[in-house]
């Protein structure tokens, strides 16, 4: 097995669509990169593009049948699955998505990803309908779901003459975003952060039985606290009633109530370098809880009477200090970059993730998101990704915030005055 500190290895996937001449040119630019690249394919890819135009543009064997003997004593699609610091399937069709995400395994390509641990990124290009069907959308979120980084097509003209989505995504952002993956994977640099995420809802009870609640499935916070722990944050997760494991390597504290959200907060805050607040707490509680279950009333209407409850956000960042980076969230469905600017202002963050939770792939329930990353002085949208993905992005603006108010992103006590 070569040595792979030398260079970042891609394995790159081909699949039998008309889009795959372009893999050609996302080798070379892989190539120029600095990236070692080998090249599988479907036997449907070959009837588009010979093999021996890759082993010519790569300098390796190109693999096509899993039966074939390989040049080396290896079992070959084990080998490349191992091989592999990227595993990149450009343009991937349908057909491979759906093998993907059902676990398929029946050809050299099909085999080699189910076998790799390596981080996956695939490019669809298809036709508008195969792309917009349930079927397809289904697999998606599937394959997101599990870590699968998507570059999701263009809009444009097609081959078989219709327009629409489906058209693959420019070949540079492809090789960018191929770049971008590989230099996140496994990077350790958050190590001497101390990182405080809060997720989930809050439940405010009404009775012995009955609450008042939210959507909220905790999956970003989770996502975030994963991530921050494997770059090597020490993480505190303050997490309401969700229905998810525990991430590795993180100090849970489970809260129920905004009040109770507020408490733990407050006893931790002044330790952390930063405090991402992913949770959804309830704005209102019953001004009184009653001691019994409520019965129903023959019919008649029964009338609540709700207080506010205290505004987590704001009572946080008014204890906020030099050193400290502040995140907060903006779930809405409305005048989105509006009110995210407020709160940005009104509870003294220095970023806030806005989105509006009305649209598809967006919000409550879903393991993917679309968001805008939202400072005072510069608004990123990103496309729809998963929600591992817009992790990995919120942390690297955290960080690049870090070096802005301390000039590292080291122990505070190090660096401050």
């Amino acid at each position: 097995m070569p040595d792979k500190t030398a260079k970042k290895c891609v394995v790159l996937g081909v699949t039998g669509g008309i889009a795959a001449y372009k893999a050609c040119e996302i080798l070379r630019l892989l190539q120029k990169r600095g990236m070692d690249v080998f090249v599988v394919m479907t036997k449907n890819a070959t009837r588009f593009v010979a093999p021996l135009t890759f082993e010519t543009l790569s300098g390796h064997p190109v693999a096509v049948d899993t039966f074939e003997r390989p040049a080396t004593w290896e079992v070959e699609h084990i080998a490349l699955a191992k091989r592999a610091d990227l595993f990149l399937i450009a343009p991937a069709t349908a057909n491979i998505i759906a093998k993907m995400a059902c676990g398929i395994a029946d050809d050299m390509l099909s085999t080699t990803v189910l076998a790799t641990r390596a981080p996956v990124m695939i490019a669809p290009a298809m036709n508008t309908g195969m792309w917009e069907n349930p079927a397809t959308q289904d697999n998606l979120r599937t394959l997101m779901a599990r870590g699968v980084q998507v570059v999701a097509p263009a809009s444009g003209h097609l081959a078989c003459g219709d327009s629409g989505a489906g058209k693959l995504e420019d070949v540079a952002l492809i090789a960018q975003r191929a770049a971008e993956a590989l230099e996140g994977f496994g990077k350790r640099d958050m190590e001497g952060l101390r990182v405080m995420v809060t997720a989930g809802p809050t439940r405010e009870p009404l009775d012995p039985v009955r609450y008042i609640s939210n959507r909220s499935s905790g999956k970003m916070g989770y996502a975030i606290a994963r991530a921050a722990a494997k770059r090597g944050a020490q993480v505190t997760l303050l997490s309401g009633p969700v229905a998810l494991q525990k991430p590795e390597g993180v100090d849970l504290v489970p809260i129920l109530t905004t009040q109770e959200l507020l408490e733990r907060a407050g006893e931790r805050i002044d330790a952390q370098d930063v405090l991402i607040q992913a949770a959804a707490p309830a704005d209102y509680r019953a001004k009184e809880i009653a001691p019994q279950k409520i019965k129903k009333q023959g019919g008649a209407g029964m009338t609540l009477e709700l207080v506010e409850n205290p505004d987590v956000a704001a009572a946080l960042g008014a204890r906020k200090q030099r050193h400290q980076v502040f995140v907060g969230f903006a779930a809405e469905t409305n005048d989105v970059q509006a009110h995210a600017r407020d709160k940005l202002a009104r509870k003294n963050l220095d970023m806030i993730v806005a989105n509006d939770v009305t649209k598809p792939g967006a919000g409550f329930d879903v393991d993917t998101n679309i968001v805008t990353l939202m400072t005072r002085e510069s608004s990123l949208a990103l496309e729809l990704m998963s929600k591992d993905e817009v992790a990995q992005r919120i942390l690297d603006r955290v960080l690049e915030l870090r070096r802005t108010c301390t000039g590292t992103h080291s122990i505070p006590g190090k660096n401050d005055p």
